[in-house]
């Protein structure tokens, strides 16, 4: 699969629970801007069927090769970043939760998910928008997931697709610093992820971030309850250059750990 289509099927995958990413396309694109996309993530989980391991080949299928792995203790999680030799292309971001780390109540609901998936179910790179590959959990499991792990509350409501895509700030011609871009989104009224403080790193880091709290969608669960639950949100980045005169483009884990709480319910 070329990169251009795969990055277009995932983004209409990803607007259909993530309309404000497309709301806020249009308000960039009505300052005269041309969005163009740093970044994308994904969550999975570890030791399964569509573990990091075993959907590397599908990245690699597309000219995507590995440069950097990161560790999140306290969230219990293990990433890989990509990048393409084409460097217009967007970087892509892939985290898997380590569930042996979480309490035993919390396994023993992920292992029943993890083994609903096909030993096989890796087959091309249409997987990443696969969504749930399991059965719905009921409400119950949802909370108890969400008390130890707002990442496996997610990942086990919203399956493997995008997390979040995100606004590559160095590509905008009007909005050129990520305090103009967050202005601009409180102006039209959008909430803005503030763990740790609105942005997140520093010019000195050569990278800053900030983030949208997800979209809300309403969810049936497997007992009949009902509930709004958070979706993916839209994510916006300004890349710094470095003293090699090089633009930095790796991730930093302090940054990556605040951005990951885009998704809590609280």
């Amino acid at each position: 699969m070329q990169p251009s289509t795969f990055f277009d099927s995932l983004w209409q995958s990803y607007v259909k629970v993530t309309p404000q990413a497309d709301r806020i396309q249009t308000l960039f694109k009505s300052h005269g801007e041309e969005v163009l996309n740093d970044h994308v993530a994904f969550r999975t989980f570890a030791n399964s069927p569509i573990a990091l391991a075993k959907l590397e080949p599908q990245l690699e299928s597309m000219g995507y090769k590995a440069y950097g792995a990161f560790r999140f203790e306290n969230k219990h999680l293990v990433a890989r970043c990509y990048k393409h030799s084409d460097s217009s292309l967007p970087k892509i971001f892939l985290s898997e939760l380590l569930v042996e780390e979480l309490p035993e109540n919390c396994q023993h609901i992920i292992q029943g998910l993890i083994k609903q998936i096909p030993k096989d179910a890796v087959q091309t790179p249409e997987i990443f928008w696969s969504g749930r590959l399991w059965e719905t959990i009921t409400l119950k499991d949802y909370d108890t997931l969400a008390e130890h792990s707002e990442y496996a509350a997610w990942l086990a409501t919203m399956g493997l697709q995008a997390n979040h895509f995100t606004v590559s700030i160095n590509k905008l011609d009007t909005f050129t610093s990520i305090e103009e871009v967050n202005q601009l989104l409180q102006n039209e009224g959008y909430v803005l992820n503030q763990v740790g403080g609105l942005v997140k790193g520093s010019p000195e880091l050569f990278l800053e971030q900030s983030s949208t709290m997800a979209d809300k969608i309403n969810y049936t669960f497997a007992d009949g309850e009902e509930k709004t639950i958070p979706s993916c949100f839209y994510e916006f980045a300004r890349r710094h250059v470095q003293p090699d005169g090089t633009l930095f483009d790796s991730f930093i884990e302090g940054n990556a750990d605040k951005i990951f709480d885009s998704t809590n319910t609280k």
